[in-house]
């Protein structure tokens, strides 16, 4: 078993559903925010497929902006700042501050690996206060490319001293399980409602339907 956790952040630590009111303001509805969401992670696909990196705030104001436009909505410069501030201060899932507890007194190493940048990390995590697990807080902006291409989780290995082999990816999306497992990472899934492992790509070594659920398979 491998003792050095990385874990993903957006949706698999973070309760990304408290944007839901904004969501609902701007668009009538909460289930707006995981098209958001989806057009996010398609424009941050497209801008590492084409070699066009861009911080994940600009995305994340275009995805909105692109959210308003199906529905011939305006989204205002304070809109979109209301959904930065949002991110910023999403809160932790109920379960996963009693997981991290449980894996650092079993030894894991900790590190986050997120599409958000470094300065966004760090925010969002002390705001959520759940700095304190880790000992990295890593960024894709360090190689300005996306998950899940191969290059983040690789620097994850570097900056951790350990080869890709020995880390275990610890994520709430298929993709990302895809991505690091296609580095050479091993992986954990986590079931957050809605979350569902792609029965075509590659399956998670662990499997838990929430972060401490996992934790306590490890």
């Amino acid at each position: 078993m491998t003792k050095h956790l990385v874990f993903d952040v957006n949706e698999t630590l973070l309760d990304v559903s408290a944007l839901d009111p904004l969501f609902e303001r701007l668009f009538g509805g909460s289930a707006t925010r995981q098209e958001w969401f989806l057009t996010l992670q398609e424009n941050w696909l497209t801008a590492t497929i084409v070699d066009d990196y861009r911080p994940f705030g600009e995305l994340a104001k275009s995805a909105l902006a692109m959210v308003g436009r199906r529905r011939n909505i305006k989204v205002t410069s304070a809109d979109e700042q209301s959904l930065i501030n949002g991110i910023m201060t999403l809160p932790a899932h109920e379960d996963v501050a009693e997981a991290l507890e449980l894996l650092n007194s079993k030894g894991f190493t900790l590190a986050a690996l997120t599409n958000s940048t470094l300065t966004a990390a760090r925010k969002q995590l002390a705001s959520a206060q759940l700095s304190v697990y880790f000992e990295h807080i890593l960024s894709v902006d360090e190689v300005q490319r996306y998950k899940p291409a191969a290059e983040p989780y690789r620097m994850a290995a570097r900056r951790l001293g350990v080869g890709t082999g020995e880390i275990t990816m610890v994520a709430a999306h298929a993709w990302d399980i895809t991505g690091a497992a296609a580095a050479g990472c091993r992986t954990a899934f986590v079931a957050r409602p809605g979350k569902v492992i792609n029965p075509a790509g590659a399956q998670p070594d662990y499997f838990g339907k929430t972060v401490l659920e996992v934790a306590q398979k490890l």
